[in-house]
């Protein structure tokens, strides 16, 4: 009989998701994972592999996290204009907040191993497409109100809206300003 685990695994991966987030794939190492999750590096082993797996882990439930929080605000009933611009504007405040000047996780990861690493570059092409599945059904629903054109195409207004919003995490990880970013949140909504 083994001996029980003395940490969390859930709680484990979220501190894992921290460190990846803020150091990226290739700079975190074992021992820094070790030190943030306070456990053995044979108990992080046992529970998860390797370093690369609970790095999917980790992607996995940013992932989660995220497109279950973007689809809930579009989600809310109202005009979808100001939902898409709250959207927007809440990742501006977000990566230029305190905590921010990680970037986007998703995004780092696209940059970092993007068409290097199979399984994250899987992981981060399912958020990419539920992000913009997300805007495309707040499009739709806009021009079922009458907010946007009935003839723009949703598909295309949706990729635009990705685009942007990964453009906007990059830029604001450099620093690009509140002003910019919201240049370019208006030039999104006006193009709609």
């Amino acid at each position: 009989m083994g001996r029980p685990k003395q940490f969390d695994p859930d709680v484990a991966v979220g501190k894992a998701m921290d460190v990846f987030w803020c150091k990226g794939y290739a700079a975190t190492t074992p021992q820094d994972l070790v030190d943030e999750l306070g456990i053995g590096k044979g108990s992080l082993y046992n529970a998860f592999g390797s370093k690369h797996a609970l790095f999917e882990r980790a992607l996995e439930r940013y992932r989660d996290t995220q497109s279950a929080a973007l689809v809930e605000l579009l989600d809310q009933t109202g005009p979808v204009r100001p939902l898409l611009r709250s959207a927007l504007e809440l990742l501006i405040e977000t990566d230029l907040g305190p905590a921010g000047r990680h970037g986007c996780f998703a995004v780092n990861t696209a940059a970092e191993l993007g068409g290097k690493d199979d399984a994250s570059t899987e992981l981060v092409r399912r958020m990419f497409e539920r992000t913009e599945g997300a805007f495309k059904a707040a499009v739709e629903r806009g021009q079922r109100t009458g907010e946007f054109a009935p003839e723009r195409d949703a598909d295309a207004a949706a990729s635009l809206m990705l685009a942007a919003l990964v453009g906007m995490r990059v830029i604001a990880r450099a620093q690009g300003g509140r002003e910019r970013l919201h240049r370019i949140v208006d030039a999104v909504l006006d193009a709609l």
